[in-house]
């Protein structure tokens, strides 16, 4: 059995994986303001303890690791949403777990999971976004990841929509998650709304589903949509896939948004190869990606 980790920009998914891709076990914990505060120590200790705690049940083959940001080499090069900066998690977890520990970027893990057993499994050329907190990225040739040397490319999350547009965590202006990640659609909704902050995405969606007459609900669906099939166009542009596939938060979602996007991608002329079919389709896997996908990490 393998220990699957998914380190997300706002909580922590963890659990025992089968070689199937079938998750035997899982815990979560939430990332809070504090512990964000400390997150190298909270981060070692939830893994150390959650290894401890499944090692004797289980006999623990290997540890994956899926990281929203830059893995270089085993170390954390930057993942701006957490703050983290040339962190080498894997050397300090090794002073107490004795098993090989992978760790790679969660789009990348995620896209790997879809690919081996979910959504993508009949595919051979996908493009793979993952919108959470930010946007992460990932192509499949032939079912494997691009390669881009010791880092692993595919920022699409990062590369500029708007010129002088808002300021990203990572330092641009302009850049594409800014405008198109679930975290900038949920908030717009919230503040259009004055709701409270804590409201959670499933309560977002009930709202978003009574209210689909609400003018300034519609107004932001069409101008997040816009910005997205962008986004979306680009990479469509550039790797021709045969499908692109959407994981994060934006699967809880696919349903009052997923055929505005196709409708918006094929009417508005965003392609250079037009297409009258478009298949965009939603991961399997949902939250569960990127743990099952860090198993699959093979080097």
């Amino acid at each position: 059995m393998n220990i699957g980790i998914d380190l997300g920009g706002s909580h922590i998914g963890i659990g025992i994986v089968d070689d199937k891709g079938k998750i035997i076990e899982k815990f979560e914990k939430r990332l809070l303001a504090e512990d964000k505060v400390r997150i190298e120590e909270v981060v070692e200790n939830y893994i150390v303890n959650a290894f401890f705690k499944w090692n004797d049940k289980y006999k623990i083959e290997k540890i994956g690791i899926a990281v929203p940001g830059t893995v270089s080499l085993g170390v954390i090069k930057r993942c701006v949403n957490l703050g983290l900066e040339n962190y080498d998690l894997t050397a300090n977890l090794s002073k107490y777990i004795k098993c090989p520990i992978k760790m790679a970027n969660d789009c990348k893990c995620a896209s790997l999971a879809e690919c081996n057993f979910g959504s993508l499994k009949n595919y051979n050329r996908a493009v793979f976004l993952s919108l959470g907190t930010g946007i992460g990225g990932a192509v499949l040739i032939n079912k494997k990841l691009l390669d881009c040397g010791i880092y692993p490319g595919c920022e699409f999350g990062h590369m500029v929509i708007k010129k002088d547009g808002l300021l990203c965590n990572c330092g641009k202006k302009g850049c594409f998650e800014k405008y198109a990640s679930m975290k900038t659609f949920k908030n717009q909704i919230r503040q259009a709304l004055n709701l409270d902050e804590k409201t959670s995405g499933e309560e977002l969606l009930d709202i978003i589903k009574s209210n689909l007459k609400n003018e300034k609900i519609n107004n932001i669906i069409t101008e997040y949509i816009e910005n997205l099939s962008i986004g979306i166009s680009n990479m469509i542009n550039i790797f021709e896939p045969e499908v692109v596939g959407l994981g994060g938060s934006f699967v809880y979602f696919s349903d009052i948004l997923l055929e505005r996007l196709k409708i918006e991608l094929i009417g508005k002329h965003y392609l250079f190869n037009k297409r009258d079919k478009l298949d965009i389709i939603p991961a399997e896997f949902k939250n569960d990606a990127g743990i099952i996908g860090s198993t699959l990490i093979s080097k």
